[in-house]
């Protein structure tokens, strides 16, 4: 009875997160991908059919341009973020306990800010009227206000705002965990503190880095307001252009055709990146 009950505790334990994996992912998915096939009524929004008309117009080169945009976007945020939160956390961890403690409050309290209060908060630090560069202005700096919104680098200082917090709690454990010695040890062979850094902390902590620019590659495909709020129409995303299909254009059909082709390209992208990280990883053991 007992031998009985251990081997059923596994299959309970994965049970639930398996029927919540089909509830709130599989089941939407499943019909927002026949929602693509669909064909559009101007009257009805949409009727149920079996056309492929909605993918035919992604070969069309506006959208063309949008998706290669966004992965640019994801790419370029992922790059930037890893290379200012890598640092950042590792001096972190080299602190005292209670100076970690309140950094790491304070990186918890940037988490509760929502989306809608980061992007409508930054859009009026980089305005004109009552932005930044007005103090500059104050301090003689500039001669006069400049309004550095909407922009591609307003995008990007956004897009920052919202991973750089997740970028730092991922990394933060497997630095914390380093061995300090092991630093202290290339110190001894003769190695600089740079040459150390990138020698010792950053092959101990590849894994954690791809998991990280991973999270935030789908993160930053995923973020509607803040190009919508910082940046101009040629610096929208697809996220963005599959909800004024959705909403504004009242074309279900479609934004289901982007969703599920930005779905599987970024798929397709986090497993290449897997794959070459894995043979990266056994051809240099």
């Amino acid at each position: 009875m007992t031998t009985a009950r251990r081997s059923w505790a596994p299959i309970g334990l994965l049970s639930y997160p398996t029927l919540m994996l089909g509830v709130f992912f599989l089941i939407p998915f499943g019909i927002m991908f026949a929602t693509s096939f669909f064909e559009r009524d101007p009257i009805a929004f949409y009727r149920p059919a079996f056309v492929f008309d909605q993918y035919a117009r992604l070969a069309t080169s506006l959208f063309i341009d949008h998706l290669l945009f966004s992965l640019y976007l994801a790419v370029f945020v992922s790059v930037i973020s890893i290379g200012l939160a890598f640092p950042f956390t590792y001096l972190l961890t080299r602190m005292r306990l209670r100076t970690q403690t309140l950094w790491l409050v304070f990186v918890l309290s940037v988490l509760s800010l929502s989306e809608v209060i980061v992007g409508f908060s930054w859009s009026m630090l980089l305005s004109r009227t009552a932005g930044l560069s007005n103090v500059l202005v104050w301090l003689g700096i500039l001669e006069e206000a400049v309004a550095w919104a909407p922009s591609f680098g307003a995008v990007v200082v956004g897009y920052l705002y919202l991973t750089l917090p997740y970028t730092v709690l991922i990394l933060y454990p497997p630095l914390s965990r380093i061995d300090p010695e092991l630093t202290e040890a290339a110190r001894t062979l003769g190695a600089s503190p740079l040459r150390a850094f990138f020698n010792v902390v950053i092959p101990s902590t590849r894994t954690p880095i791809i998991a990280s620019m991973i999270l935030v590659f789908v993160f930053t495909l995923g973020v509607f307001l803040i190009p919508n709020l910082l940046g101009r129409p040629r610096h929208w995303t697809l996220s963005v252009l599959i909800t004024d299909q959705a909403v504004y254009q009242s074309n279900p059909p479609f934004a289901a055709a982007l969703a599920v082709f930005l779905l599987a390209t970024s798929a397709a992208l986090i497993l290449i990146t897997l794959w070459l990280s894995r043979r990266k990883r056994v051809a240099t053991t």
